[in-house]
């Protein structure tokens, strides 16, 4: 062992830990290895997917003395896996690599499939949902006991479980950018909470996190599921329920390699209960293969995506924008600037500036990103989250099934969103020349580099709002399969349970009846905790709780 080697700190491993330890893990593992399961797989309750709504629902459930199987397309990587690459973490990592898009190609969306699914590679912001976004869902969607009150117990035991707090070290100077541009502009800047334990501030949270300090469910719910029995199987695509009457009788899954392609035989397993937590797209298009019934034609509709808009400044100083948490300040001021159903409201966040991240998704091409990468070092990239999902002309987008089943989402954007996202550049270019930009640029492919807030301003009036000329991005997909009180409403009922299958559940973000205008992991587990206890209680008898 080298000098070099032998002063690095051990990070403990706890995916190898308990693989050591005996957990039940199929599939192709860790080191490429391929364990297959067992012919005969049956249990108490089968889940789809392995992110926020499953690992929740798996530790509540396992907690209850009940046999859990968990389905996960994606792969079981870990922290000796994540070596801070861009170039490893995307194929790995993301759906379709993390060059999923809508069927317009006007929006790339960055989805998590892996073990932990979103939460192992999400920049670890944490809010709690938005006190108007539950009175739209009490208003319009008769869930009228989801109040923030009511939810607050839940919150808290999400909150203690996955350490939940204020982001207690100084932002970096990306964020320090949104700070002190905010301050001057009025638009108060808000410290992030964040679920992180013993953060080394290594920038990298969308890739990995290398030293298991973000509390994803790669490193919290799922391991404390397997070490009380569970079973996983990754690499394997659930494929179909089969169906009888109104009941789900048993899944039929796929294993596959990474790229997609099968490997061996499919499987069918049989459960007495199913939860669906495959996320927003994924968890409609199950249905949809299965011929799940959908009476009123609601399944897959209302899918929203936060379209989010970018803009970049050259600062004076250097930014590396690639070191440090990558959220840690915010700001809501122009979410409140209208009613929740007026003009489209936005967050203002920021975006980690890794090279092939910032070179893809802050437009532009060819020989035009030279000069921008030279100045990379000093760029800072500011975000801005439309919150989707509360006006008439902001209905969502509609998931399909392509010709060989798999998921598409058809979401278009329109004058409405638009018209927001023009506003939401402005105000992102006036915050960072209050913070002394030398030069901004809208990320618009008609845009330049403007040297001061009058000449943006002037330019962002004439730039056209139009589909691929306005660069727009997502990492939040919510809805499809939202909860109502009536079935006329809602494909599920506010227990979590499908309004025609009864032995079904959904515990994911598709749950969502609007965007919630936040980071949705907080909300995704909050329902997913309430929802698994209840149904914990429901199938065993017996009492748990989160933490």
């Amino acid at each position: 062992m080298s000098q070099e080697q032998s002063n690095k700190p051990k990070i403990a491993d706890p995916i190898k830990e308990g693989l050591a330890r005996g957990w039940k893990v199929f599939g192709t593992e860790l080191d490429g290895a391929f364990r297959a399961p067992p012919a005969q797989l049956d249990c108490d309750v089968l889940i789809v997917g392995s992110g926020a709504g499953a690992g929740i629902t798996a530790e509540l459930l396992t907690k209850a003395g009940l046999k859990i199987i968990i389905v996960e397309e994606g792969p079981l990587r870990s922290s000796s896996d994540f070596r801070q690459l861009e170039a490893e973490a995307y194929g790995q990592l993301y759906q379709e690599a993390g060059g999923r898009k809508n069927t317009e190609q006007t929006m790339p969306i960055l989805q998590g499939r892996c073990v932990g699914g979103s939460t192992t590679v999400n920049w670890a912001g944490a809010f709690r949902t938005p006190a108007s976004t539950l009175e739209v869902w009490a208003s319009k969607y008769g869930l009228s006991d989801m109040t923030p009150a009511a939810l607050g117990p839940w919150f808290e035991q999400v909150e203690r479980r996955l350490n939940i707090g204020e982001w207690m070290g100084e932002p970096n100077a990306n964020n320090d950018v949104l700070r002190r541009g905010a301050l001057k502009i009025g638009a108060e800047p808000v410290k992030m909470h964040r679920n992180v334990k013993g953060c080394w501030n290594l920038g990298s949270c969308g890739l990995g996190c290398p030293t298991n300090a973000k509390q994803s469910m790669l490193v919290t719910t799922i391991p404390a599921a397997l070490d009380l029995g569970a079973t996983l199987l990754v690499q394997t695509r659930a494929q179909r329920y089969e169906l009888q009457g109104d009941r789900v009788a048993a899944l039929i899954c796929q294993p596959i390699h990474l790229n997609g392609d099968a490997n061996g035989a499919p499987l069918r397993i049989t459960a007495k209960h199913f939860v669906l937590a495959g996320g927003a797209i994924n968890s409609p298009a199950l249905l949809m293969r299965s011929g799940a019934p959908d009476p009123h034609k609601l399944l897959g509709k209302r899918t929203f995506l936060h379209p989010t808009l970018v803009s970049s400044a050259v600062m004076p100083e250097a930014v590396q924008g690639w070191a440090g948490a990558p959220m840690s300040v915010f700001s809501d001021h122009f979410l409140h600037q209208h009613p929740v159903d007026g003009p489209v409201g936005f967050k203002l966040e920021t975006a980690p500036v890794h090279p092939a991240f910032a070179m893809t998704n802050l437009g532009g091409f060819g020989a035009e990103l030279g000069p921008r990468v030279k100045a990379y070092p000093h760029t800072h990239v500011g975000i801005a989250l439309l919150r989707d999902g509360f006006h008439a002309e902001s209905p969502g987008g509609t998931v399909s099934l392509k010709s060989d089943g798999s998921a598409a989402l058809a979401y278009t954007l329109s004058d409405y969103l638009l018209e927001g996202a023009r506003r939401a550049h402005l105000s992102m270019a006036e915050l960072q020349f209050a913070a002394g930009a030398k030069t901004v640029r809208p990320g618009h492919e008609q845009a330049a580099d403007y040297g001061s807030w009058e000449a943006a301003k002037a330019a962002i009036a004439r730039l056209d709002y139009k589909p691929f000329l306005t660069v727009v991005g997502s990492a939040h997909v919510m809805g499809g399969c939202s909860l109502a009180a009536e079935a006329s409403r809602g494909v599920v009922q506010p227990d979590g349970r499908h309004w025609q299958l009864k032995n079904l559940s959904v515990h994911d973000g598709s749950l969502f009846p609007t965007s919630i205008g936040a980071n949705p992991q907080v909300t995704v587990y909050t329902l997913a905790a309430r929802l698994a206890t209840g149904l914990a209680q429901s199938l065993s008898g017996k009492a748990v709780q989160l933490a």
